[in-house]
């Protein structure tokens, strides 16, 4: 009994320490502090800009923003971020195509014409490591 209680410890152990990751994102390129920066993590190609993993609204300060994404499990993961000027809560948009606020992701990834690509954006991680990412506005 004694030598289950033992494994079944251990493999408890070693499944929470599994996975548990750090994200630190630096964001620049704000040209005000005027509303905030909205900062999502996705983990799916299918929920890319759509529906965020986890997400922050984040202060700028001093034309940066800082967030850190904590106990992450190991994956494929990309970063997006837009600069909520008018603090309304969405990426605003011309003629519901154009964004007419500043946006970026992780790779810093120039999408050309259309939103960037989950295969140009997407980073792993895994080890229990912290992934340093820094993001650039356009």
């Amino acid at each position: 009994m004694k030598i289950l209680m033992t494994i079944s410890l251990i493999l408890f152990s070693t499944f929470i320490l599994r996975g548990q990751n750090t994200i630190d994102v630096s964001i620049t390129g704000f040209k005000n502090e005027k509303g905030k920066a909205m900062v999502g993590l996705y983990n799916s190609k299918s929920d890319f800009l759509r529906n965020t993993y986890k997400s922050f609204a984040a202060p700028i300060v001093d034309g940066n923003v800082q967030v850190s994404f904590k106990e992450i499990p190991d994956g494929v993961y990309a970063v997006s971020v837009y600069h909520d000027e008018n603090d309304n809560d969405k990426l605003d948009r011309f003629m519901g195509m154009m964004p007419t606020e500043d946006y970026g992701n992780s790779n810093n990834v120039d999408p050309g014409f259309g939103p960037p690509k989950w295969e140009d954006a997407i980073f792993e991680i895994k080890d229990a490591g912290t992934t340093r990412l820094h993001i650039e506005l356009r």
